[in-house]
Protein backbone atom coordinates (compact mmCIF):
# COMPACT_ATOMS: atom_id res chain seq x y z
CA UNK A 1 0.00 0.00 0.00
CA UNK A 2 1.20 3.80 -0.57
CA UNK A 3 0.83 6.53 2.06
CA UNK A 4 -1.14 9.55 1.24
CA UNK A 5 -1.56 12.22 3.16
CA UNK A 6 -5.07 13.24 3.50
CA UNK A 7 -5.28 16.79 5.23
CA UNK A 8 -7.64 19.44 6.65
CA UNK A 9 -5.98 22.68 6.74
CA UNK A 10 -7.92 23.13 10.27
CA UNK A 11 -6.70 19.38 11.30
CA UNK A 12 -3.92 17.55 12.12
CA UNK A 13 -2.75 15.47 9.32
CA UNK A 14 -3.84 11.93 9.36
CA UNK A 15 -1.89 9.49 7.47
CA UNK A 16 -3.75 6.39 6.05
CA UNK A 17 -3.06 3.49 3.83
CA UNK A 18 -4.42 4.19 0.09
CA UNK A 19 -4.53 2.09 -2.68
CA UNK A 20 -3.02 4.50 -5.84
CA UNK A 21 -3.22 2.77 -8.52
CA UNK A 22 -6.73 1.18 -7.87
CA UNK A 23 -7.44 5.18 -7.34
CA UNK A 24 -5.75 5.48 -11.17
CA UNK A 25 -7.98 3.42 -12.03
CA UNK A 26 -10.87 4.24 -10.92
CA UNK A 27 -10.23 8.01 -12.13
CA UNK A 28 -9.44 6.84 -16.00
CA UNK A 29 -13.06 4.63 -15.41
CA UNK A 30 -14.88 7.94 -13.92
CA UNK A 31 -13.66 10.21 -16.52
CA UNK A 32 -14.61 7.80 -19.22
CA UNK A 33 -11.23 7.24 -21.01
CA UNK A 34 -10.13 4.49 -22.17
CA UNK A 35 -8.95 1.37 -19.93
CA UNK A 36 -5.85 1.10 -22.28
CA UNK A 37 -4.40 4.12 -20.45
CA UNK A 38 -3.74 1.70 -17.24
CA UNK A 39 -0.72 0.40 -18.92
CA UNK A 40 0.74 3.71 -18.48
CA UNK A 41 0.04 3.52 -14.37
CA UNK A 42 3.41 2.46 -13.85
CA UNK A 43 5.18 5.24 -15.19
CA UNK A 44 2.62 7.86 -13.80
CA UNK A 45 3.50 6.25 -10.16
CA UNK A 46 7.05 5.89 -10.54
CA UNK A 47 8.18 8.24 -12.98
CA UNK A 48 12.02 8.82 -13.66
CA UNK A 49 14.77 5.99 -13.56
CA UNK A 50 14.91 5.78 -9.88
CA UNK A 51 13.99 3.36 -7.77
CA UNK A 52 11.92 3.84 -4.57
CA UNK A 53 11.75 0.95 -2.34
CA UNK A 54 12.53 -2.17 -4.75
CA UNK A 55 16.07 -3.30 -6.69
CA UNK A 56 15.51 -1.22 -9.53
CA UNK A 57 12.70 0.66 -10.93
CA UNK A 58 11.54 -1.90 -13.24
CA UNK A 59 10.61 -4.39 -10.71
CA UNK A 60 8.77 -1.86 -9.14
CA UNK A 61 7.01 -1.12 -12.31
CA UNK A 62 6.36 -4.26 -13.05
CA UNK A 63 5.03 -5.06 -9.57
CA UNK A 64 2.56 -1.92 -9.97
CA UNK A 65 1.38 -3.60 -13.21
CA UNK A 66 0.00 -6.49 -10.98
CA UNK A 67 -1.78 -4.62 -8.60
CA UNK A 68 -3.73 -2.66 -11.62
CA UNK A 69 -4.53 -5.97 -12.33
CA UNK A 70 -5.75 -6.79 -9.78
CA UNK A 71 -7.66 -3.34 -9.35
CA UNK A 72 -9.28 -4.03 -11.93
CA UNK A 73 -10.70 -7.35 -10.91
CA UNK A 74 -7.81 -9.73 -10.87
CA UNK A 75 -7.15 -13.48 -12.04
CA UNK A 76 -10.60 -14.61 -13.45
CA UNK A 77 -9.84 -17.77 -13.17
CA UNK A 78 -8.94 -17.69 -9.01
CA UNK A 79 -12.15 -18.07 -7.47
CA UNK A 80 -10.54 -16.87 -4.26
CA UNK A 81 -10.48 -12.74 -3.65
CA UNK A 82 -7.20 -13.15 -2.01
CA UNK A 83 -4.27 -13.24 -4.22
CA UNK A 84 -0.20 -13.55 -4.21
CA UNK A 85 1.94 -11.17 -6.70
CA UNK A 86 5.12 -13.60 -6.93
CA UNK A 87 7.07 -11.39 -8.18
CA UNK A 88 6.84 -9.10 -4.88
CA UNK A 89 7.48 -11.69 -2.91
CA UNK A 90 10.72 -12.22 -2.30
CA UNK A 91 12.02 -10.02 0.54
CA UNK A 92 11.15 -11.99 3.73
CA UNK A 93 13.27 -14.25 6.03
CA UNK A 94 12.17 -18.22 5.73
CA UNK A 95 14.32 -19.83 8.17
CA UNK A 96 11.95 -21.28 10.23
CA UNK A 97 13.40 -21.87 13.63
CA UNK A 98 16.90 -21.12 14.17
CA UNK A 99 19.30 -20.49 16.54
CA UNK A 100 20.58 -16.89 17.52
CA UNK A 101 23.91 -15.56 19.71
CA UNK A 102 21.95 -15.72 22.86
CA UNK A 103 22.89 -19.48 22.86
CA UNK A 104 24.92 -19.93 25.93
CA UNK A 105 25.63 -23.51 25.17
CA UNK A 106 24.28 -24.89 28.55
CA UNK A 107 24.93 -28.25 29.77
CA UNK A 108 21.12 -28.85 30.20
CA UNK A 109 20.58 -29.72 26.83
CA UNK A 110 16.66 -29.10 27.01
CA UNK A 111 15.92 -28.36 23.45
CA UNK A 112 17.69 -31.12 22.27
CA UNK A 113 15.77 -33.20 25.02
CA UNK A 114 12.13 -31.97 23.36
CA UNK A 115 12.95 -32.61 20.08
CA UNK A 116 11.44 -35.44 18.49
CA UNK A 117 13.14 -35.50 15.60
CA UNK A 118 16.98 -35.30 17.24
CA UNK A 119 17.11 -32.01 15.01
CA UNK A 120 18.99 -30.47 17.53
CA UNK A 121 23.13 -30.74 17.52
CA UNK A 122 26.06 -29.06 19.05
CA UNK A 123 29.42 -27.88 17.71
CA UNK A 124 32.81 -27.50 19.47
CA UNK A 125 31.57 -24.11 21.26
CA UNK A 126 28.70 -26.30 22.36
CA UNK A 127 26.51 -23.83 20.96
CA UNK A 128 23.01 -25.89 19.43
CA UNK A 129 22.46 -25.66 15.97
CA UNK A 130 18.93 -27.30 14.01
CA UNK A 131 19.40 -29.51 11.37
CA UNK A 132 16.76 -28.29 8.90
CA UNK A 133 16.30 -31.58 7.00
CA UNK A 134 15.06 -33.41 10.24
CA UNK A 135 13.37 -30.19 11.80
CA UNK A 136 9.61 -30.49 11.69
CA UNK A 137 8.58 -26.86 13.09
CA UNK A 138 6.96 -28.09 15.67
CA UNK A 139 8.64 -25.39 18.02
CA UNK A 140 9.19 -27.63 21.13
CA UNK A 141 13.16 -26.25 21.65
CA UNK A 142 12.08 -22.78 21.51
CA UNK A 143 9.37 -23.22 24.44
CA UNK A 144 12.15 -24.96 26.69
CA UNK A 145 15.44 -22.44 25.85
CA UNK A 146 15.88 -20.53 29.15
CA UNK A 147 18.13 -17.77 27.31
CA UNK A 148 15.20 -17.87 24.77
CA UNK A 149 17.59 -17.88 22.22
CA UNK A 150 15.52 -19.75 19.15
CA UNK A 151 13.31 -18.38 16.94
CA UNK A 152 10.94 -18.57 14.63
CA UNK A 153 11.39 -16.51 11.59
CA UNK A 154 8.60 -17.10 9.63
CA UNK A 155 6.82 -14.42 7.17
CA UNK A 156 4.10 -12.31 8.47
CA UNK A 157 1.74 -13.87 6.27
CA UNK A 158 2.35 -17.20 7.96
CA UNK A 159 2.08 -15.77 10.97
CA UNK A 160 -1.03 -13.62 10.61
CA UNK A 161 -2.71 -16.27 8.59
CA UNK A 162 -4.82 -17.90 11.49
CA UNK A 163 -6.03 -20.94 9.59
CA UNK A 164 -2.47 -22.17 8.16
CA UNK A 165 -3.68 -21.21 4.65
CA UNK A 166 -0.14 -20.34 3.48
CA UNK A 167 2.90 -22.11 2.88
CA UNK A 168 5.88 -21.37 0.69
CA UNK A 169 6.07 -22.46 -3.26
CA UNK A 170 8.98 -23.83 -5.04
CA UNK A 171 10.10 -19.71 -6.11
CA UNK A 172 10.18 -19.01 -2.61
CA UNK A 173 6.68 -16.83 -2.97
CA UNK A 174 3.71 -17.35 -0.75
CA UNK A 175 0.91 -19.51 -1.80
CA UNK A 176 -2.67 -19.77 -0.10
CA UNK A 177 -4.51 -23.01 -0.27
CA UNK A 178 -8.25 -21.95 -1.27
CA UNK A 179 -9.53 -25.02 0.56
CA UNK A 180 -8.10 -23.40 3.62
CA UNK A 181 -8.64 -19.59 3.37
CA UNK A 182 -11.26 -17.37 4.55
CA UNK A 183 -10.93 -14.47 2.95
CA UNK A 184 -10.30 -12.85 6.60
CA UNK A 185 -7.36 -10.41 4.69
CA UNK A 186 -5.11 -10.76 7.51
CA UNK A 187 -2.70 -11.68 4.95
CA UNK A 188 -2.98 -8.87 2.72
CA UNK A 189 -2.86 -6.43 5.80
CA UNK A 190 0.04 -7.90 7.19
CA UNK A 191 2.34 -7.89 4.61
CA UNK A 192 4.68 -5.43 4.45
CA UNK A 193 5.91 -5.43 0.83
CA UNK A 194 2.19 -5.42 -0.72
CA UNK A 195 2.61 -8.35 -2.21
CA UNK A 196 -0.43 -10.33 -1.16
CA UNK A 197 -3.50 -7.98 -2.72
CA UNK A 198 -7.57 -8.56 -2.72
CA UNK A 199 -9.16 -8.17 -5.68
CA UNK A 200 -11.02 -4.93 -6.44
CA UNK A 201 -14.17 -4.06 -7.70
CA UNK A 202 -13.97 -1.20 -8.10
CA UNK A 203 -14.69 -0.75 -11.80
CA UNK A 204 -17.57 -2.95 -11.26
CA UNK A 205 -19.43 -0.30 -8.48
CA UNK A 206 -18.53 2.34 -11.41
CA UNK A 207 -19.84 0.86 -14.14
CA UNK A 208 -23.82 -0.04 -11.90
CA UNK A 209 -23.18 4.47 -10.87
CA UNK A 210 -22.99 5.23 -14.60
CA UNK A 211 -25.18 3.05 -15.83
CA UNK A 212 -28.12 3.39 -13.29
CA UNK A 213 -30.38 5.51 -15.79
CA UNK A 214 -33.80 5.94 -13.93
CA UNK A 215 -32.95 3.28 -11.09
CA UNK A 216 -31.84 4.03 -8.07
CA UNK A 217 -28.30 2.77 -6.59
CA UNK A 218 -28.13 2.02 -2.51
CA UNK A 219 -24.57 2.40 -0.52
CA UNK A 220 -25.21 -0.07 2.13
CA UNK A 221 -22.42 1.19 4.72
CA UNK A 222 -20.79 -0.82 7.72
CA UNK A 223 -21.43 0.89 10.74
CA UNK A 224 -17.19 0.42 11.30
CA UNK A 225 -17.34 3.52 9.41
CA UNK A 226 -17.53 5.51 12.48
CA UNK A 227 -13.65 4.96 13.01
CA UNK A 228 -12.50 5.61 9.31
CA UNK A 229 -12.09 8.63 7.97
CA UNK A 230 -11.08 10.45 10.99
CA UNK A 231 -10.02 13.16 9.44
CA UNK A 232 -13.46 14.63 8.80
CA UNK A 233 -17.11 14.16 10.06
CA UNK A 234 -19.09 11.93 9.40
CA UNK A 235 -21.66 13.35 7.77
CA UNK A 236 -19.19 14.89 5.31
CA UNK A 237 -18.41 11.43 4.18
CA UNK A 238 -21.85 10.23 3.66
CA UNK A 239 -22.32 13.34 1.32
CA UNK A 240 -19.28 12.46 -0.47
CA UNK A 241 -20.69 9.13 -0.85
CA UNK A 242 -24.14 10.91 -2.43
CA UNK A 243 -21.73 12.91 -4.10
CA UNK A 244 -20.07 10.01 -5.98
CA UNK A 245 -23.69 9.10 -7.16
CA UNK A 246 -25.33 6.98 -4.80
CA UNK A 247 -29.31 7.98 -4.61
CA UNK A 248 -29.86 6.23 -1.21
CA UNK A 249 -27.34 5.85 2.11
CA UNK A 250 -28.61 3.18 4.20
CA UNK A 251 -26.94 2.11 7.22
CA UNK A 252 -25.92 -2.09 7.87
CA UNK A 253 -26.91 -1.83 11.17
CA UNK A 254 -30.30 -1.48 10.03
CA UNK A 255 -29.80 -5.37 8.88
CA UNK A 256 -28.25 -5.74 12.52
CA UNK A 257 -30.95 -4.56 14.09
CA UNK A 258 -33.05 -7.51 12.42
CA UNK A 259 -30.62 -9.58 12.49
CA UNK A 260 -30.38 -9.25 16.27
CA UNK A 261 -33.98 -9.60 16.34
CA UNK A 262 -34.54 -12.91 14.59
CA UNK A 263 -31.41 -14.11 15.60
CA UNK A 264 -32.23 -13.80 19.34
CA UNK A 265 -36.14 -15.83 18.63
CA UNK A 266 -33.99 -18.25 16.63
CA UNK A 267 -31.47 -19.01 19.70
CA UNK A 268 -34.27 -19.38 22.20
CA UNK A 269 -35.71 -22.11 19.86
CA UNK A 270 -33.50 -23.96 18.89
CA UNK A 271 -31.17 -23.84 22.34
CA UNK A 272 -27.49 -23.41 20.80
CA UNK A 273 -26.54 -20.89 18.02
CA UNK A 274 -23.91 -19.82 16.50
CA UNK A 275 -23.42 -16.43 14.73
CA UNK A 276 -23.63 -15.96 10.73
CA UNK A 277 -22.47 -12.07 10.61
CA UNK A 278 -19.06 -12.73 10.10
CA UNK A 279 -18.42 -14.33 6.44
CA UNK A 280 -15.10 -15.70 7.61
CA UNK A 281 -15.86 -16.58 10.96
CA UNK A 282 -19.15 -18.93 8.76
CA UNK A 283 -16.19 -20.36 6.17
CA UNK A 284 -13.78 -21.08 9.18
CA UNK A 285 -16.57 -23.40 10.83
CA UNK A 286 -17.98 -25.04 7.36
CA UNK A 287 -14.09 -25.90 6.43
CA UNK A 288 -12.72 -27.29 9.95
CA UNK A 289 -16.07 -28.08 12.42
CA UNK A 290 -18.29 -30.15 10.19
CA UNK A 291 -20.69 -31.37 13.17
CA UNK A 292 -20.94 -27.24 13.60
CA UNK A 293 -22.38 -26.12 10.72
CA UNK A 294 -26.48 -26.96 11.80
CA UNK A 295 -25.69 -24.72 14.79
CA UNK A 296 -24.96 -21.71 12.24
CA UNK A 297 -27.43 -19.04 12.43
CA UNK A 298 -29.75 -19.69 9.36
CA UNK A 299 -30.04 -15.24 8.99
CA UNK A 300 -28.37 -13.93 6.57
CA UNK A 301 -25.55 -11.59 7.61
CA UNK A 302 -26.72 -7.76 8.28
CA UNK A 303 -25.39 -6.48 4.84
CA UNK A 304 -27.66 -9.17 2.99
CA UNK A 305 -30.29 -8.57 5.38
CA UNK A 306 -30.69 -4.96 4.87
CA UNK A 307 -30.08 -5.73 1.01
CA UNK A 308 -32.53 -8.34 0.88
CA UNK A 309 -35.13 -6.08 2.05
CA UNK A 310 -33.95 -3.04 -0.21
CA UNK A 311 -34.55 -5.25 -3.38
CA UNK A 312 -37.80 -6.20 -2.25
CA UNK A 313 -38.80 -2.37 -1.73
CA UNK A 314 -37.05 -1.50 -5.13
CA UNK A 315 -36.94 -4.51 -7.67
CA UNK A 316 -34.75 -2.28 -9.57
CA UNK A 317 -32.22 -1.27 -7.21
CA UNK A 318 -28.65 -2.19 -7.53
CA UNK A 319 -26.94 -2.28 -4.08
CA UNK A 320 -23.33 -1.61 -3.28
CA UNK A 321 -21.83 -2.42 0.01
CA UNK A 322 -18.87 -0.55 1.93
CA UNK A 323 -17.54 -1.71 4.55
CA UNK A 324 -14.10 -2.82 5.94
CA UNK A 325 -14.10 -6.79 5.28
CA UNK A 326 -12.44 -8.64 2.09
CA UNK A 327 -14.61 -12.02 3.17
CA UNK A 328 -17.11 -9.80 1.93
CA UNK A 329 -16.04 -10.09 -1.21
CA UNK A 330 -16.39 -13.67 -1.41
CA UNK A 331 -20.00 -13.74 0.51
CA UNK A 332 -21.30 -11.24 -1.68
CA UNK A 333 -21.26 -13.77 -5.14
CA UNK A 334 -22.88 -16.55 -2.62
CA UNK A 335 -26.09 -18.00 -4.50
CA UNK A 336 -27.70 -16.99 -1.01
CA UNK A 337 -26.42 -13.39 -1.69
CA UNK A 338 -25.82 -12.38 -5.10
CA UNK A 339 -29.66 -11.84 -5.87
CA UNK A 340 -29.50 -9.21 -3.46
CA UNK A 341 -26.02 -7.38 -3.32
CA UNK A 342 -24.50 -6.32 -6.22
CA UNK A 343 -21.26 -5.42 -5.17
CA UNK A 344 -18.54 -4.99 -2.57
CA UNK A 345 -16.17 -2.27 -2.35
CA UNK A 346 -13.86 -1.44 0.86
CA UNK A 347 -13.43 1.93 3.09
CA UNK A 348 -10.13 1.85 1.50
CA UNK A 349 -11.48 1.63 -2.49
CA UNK A 350 -14.16 4.31 -1.17
CA UNK A 351 -11.66 6.87 -0.60
CA UNK A 352 -10.27 5.61 -3.53
CA UNK A 353 -12.87 6.84 -5.42
CA UNK A 354 -13.36 10.16 -3.61
CA UNK A 355 -9.38 10.89 -4.98
CA UNK A 356 -10.37 10.01 -8.36
CA UNK A 357 -13.61 11.51 -8.25
CA UNK A 358 -11.71 15.07 -6.75
CA UNK A 359 -13.76 15.03 -3.97
CA UNK A 360 -12.45 16.40 -0.66
CA UNK A 361 -14.50 15.97 1.87
CA UNK A 362 -13.15 18.64 4.36
CA UNK A 363 -15.28 20.67 1.98
CA UNK A 364 -18.43 19.17 1.39
CA UNK A 365 -21.63 19.83 3.77
CA UNK A 366 -23.19 17.38 6.34
CA UNK A 367 -25.49 14.65 5.66
CA UNK A 368 -27.46 13.02 8.63
CA UNK A 369 -27.70 8.96 8.77
CA UNK A 370 -29.35 8.01 10.95
CA UNK A 371 -31.49 4.50 10.31
CA UNK A 372 -30.26 2.19 13.14
CA UNK A 373 -30.28 1.63 16.78
CA UNK A 374 -27.37 2.07 19.17
CA UNK A 375 -27.50 -1.78 19.56
CA UNK A 376 -27.21 -2.42 15.92
CA UNK A 377 -24.32 0.04 15.12
CA UNK A 378 -22.28 -1.83 17.72
CA UNK A 379 -22.00 -5.10 15.77
CA UNK A 380 -18.87 -3.42 14.33
CA UNK A 381 -16.77 -4.21 17.41
CA UNK A 382 -16.42 -7.21 19.11
CA UNK A 383 -19.11 -8.29 22.03
CA UNK A 384 -21.48 -5.68 20.35
CA UNK A 385 -23.17 -8.77 18.54
CA UNK A 386 -23.81 -10.67 21.76
CA UNK A 387 -25.32 -7.67 23.71
CA UNK A 388 -27.29 -7.17 20.77
CA UNK A 389 -28.77 -10.61 21.17
CA UNK A 390 -29.13 -10.27 24.80
CA UNK A 391 -31.18 -6.72 24.18
CA UNK A 392 -33.42 -8.61 21.44
CA UNK A 393 -34.53 -10.91 24.13
CA UNK A 394 -35.27 -8.64 26.57
CA UNK A 395 -37.54 -6.91 23.98
CA UNK A 396 -39.11 -10.24 23.26
CA UNK A 397 -40.06 -10.68 27.40
CA UNK A 398 -38.13 -13.84 27.01
CA UNK A 399 -37.76 -15.34 30.76
CA UNK A 400 -37.73 -18.76 30.05
CA UNK A 401 -34.32 -18.95 28.78
CA UNK A 402 -30.75 -17.94 29.78
CA UNK A 403 -28.30 -16.31 27.62
CA UNK A 404 -24.94 -18.26 28.11
CA UNK A 405 -22.93 -16.29 25.23
CA UNK A 406 -19.13 -16.66 24.84
CA UNK A 407 -17.42 -13.81 22.67
CA UNK A 408 -14.24 -14.62 20.23
CA UNK A 409 -12.16 -12.18 19.20
CA UNK A 410 -10.10 -13.57 16.19
CA UNK A 411 -10.04 -17.07 14.82
CA UNK A 412 -7.86 -18.59 17.98
CA UNK A 413 -10.24 -17.53 20.06
CA UNK A 414 -13.05 -18.87 17.54
CA UNK A 415 -11.38 -22.40 17.33
CA UNK A 416 -10.69 -22.88 21.25
CA UNK A 417 -14.35 -22.39 21.65
CA UNK A 418 -15.76 -23.97 18.88
CA UNK A 419 -13.88 -26.92 19.73
CA UNK A 420 -15.01 -27.42 23.17
CA UNK A 421 -18.77 -26.95 21.77
CA UNK A 422 -17.98 -29.08 19.19
CA UNK A 423 -16.48 -32.15 21.61
CA UNK A 424 -19.59 -31.13 24.37
CA UNK A 425 -17.13 -29.63 26.34
CA UNK A 426 -18.82 -26.18 27.31
CA UNK A 427 -22.00 -24.99 28.57
CA UNK A 428 -22.49 -21.64 26.95
CA UNK A 429 -25.30 -21.71 24.34
CA UNK A 430 -24.26 -18.82 22.01
CA UNK A 431 -21.28 -18.38 19.96
CA UNK A 432 -20.34 -15.16 18.66
CA UNK A 433 -17.39 -15.37 16.15
CA UNK A 434 -15.45 -12.63 14.85
CA UNK A 435 -12.21 -13.87 12.35
CA UNK A 436 -10.69 -10.02 13.03
CA UNK A 437 -9.36 -8.68 16.27
CA UNK A 438 -11.67 -6.49 17.91
CA UNK A 439 -14.51 -7.10 15.32
CA UNK A 440 -15.31 -5.65 12.01
CA UNK A 441 -13.19 -2.53 13.21
CA UNK A 442 -10.19 -4.58 12.77
CA UNK A 443 -10.84 -5.67 9.17
CA UNK A 444 -8.57 -5.96 6.67
CA UNK A 445 -10.16 -3.23 4.49
CA UNK A 446 -10.38 -0.40 6.90
CA UNK A 447 -7.96 2.82 6.26
CA UNK A 448 -7.37 3.08 10.05
CA UNK A 449 -6.77 0.71 13.28
CA UNK A 450 -6.58 2.61 16.13
CA UNK A 451 -7.39 1.70 19.45
CA UNK A 452 -10.37 4.67 19.85
CA UNK A 453 -11.67 2.63 17.10
CA UNK A 454 -13.96 0.64 19.84
CA UNK A 455 -14.76 4.01 21.58
CA UNK A 456 -15.65 5.56 18.43
CA UNK A 457 -17.97 2.92 17.31
CA UNK A 458 -19.83 2.92 21.05
CA UNK A 459 -20.25 6.69 20.66
CA UNK A 460 -21.72 6.44 17.05
CA UNK A 461 -23.82 4.06 18.69
CA UNK A 462 -25.07 6.25 21.73
CA UNK A 463 -25.85 9.20 19.08
CA UNK A 464 -28.42 6.82 17.66
CA UNK A 465 -32.20 8.08 17.87
CA UNK A 466 -33.30 4.36 17.85
CA UNK A 467 -32.18 3.50 21.46
CA UNK A 468 -33.96 0.04 21.31
CA UNK A 469 -33.92 -2.39 18.08
CA UNK A 470 -37.61 -2.29 17.98
CA UNK A 471 -37.94 1.10 17.98
CA UNK A 472 -35.37 0.86 14.62
CA UNK A 473 -37.52 -1.57 13.35
CA UNK A 474 -40.54 -0.02 13.40
CA UNK A 475 -39.42 3.18 11.70
CA UNK A 476 -37.92 1.89 8.64
CA UNK A 477 -36.78 4.11 6.54
CA UNK A 478 -34.98 4.56 3.45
Amino acid sequence: MFIQNLQDSSRVPLFISVDEEGGEVARIAINGESLNKVIDIPKQIIPGKEATMRCCVYKERAILAERVKLAMGGDKENPNVIEVIDIACDDCPVGGFEVGNACRGCIAHRCASVCPKDAIYFDHNKRAHIDKNKCIECGKCASVCPYMAISNHKRPCEVSCKVKAISMSETKAAHIDNDKCISCGACVYQCPFGAIVDKSYILDAINILKQKGENKVYAIVAPSIAAQFSYVKLGQVIFGIKKLGFDVVVEAALGADMVADSEALELKEKGMLTSSCCPAFVKFIKNNYPTMVDKISHNLSPMATIAKFIKEQDENAKVIFIGPCTAKKMEFKDPKVAPYVDCVITFEELQALYDAAGIRLADLEVSKLDNASYFGRIFARSGGLTDAVKQALKEHNVTDFELKPVICNGIDECRINLLKASKGLSDYNFIEGMACINGCIGGAGCLTHFPRSIADVDKYGKEAHAQTIQESLQKIKL
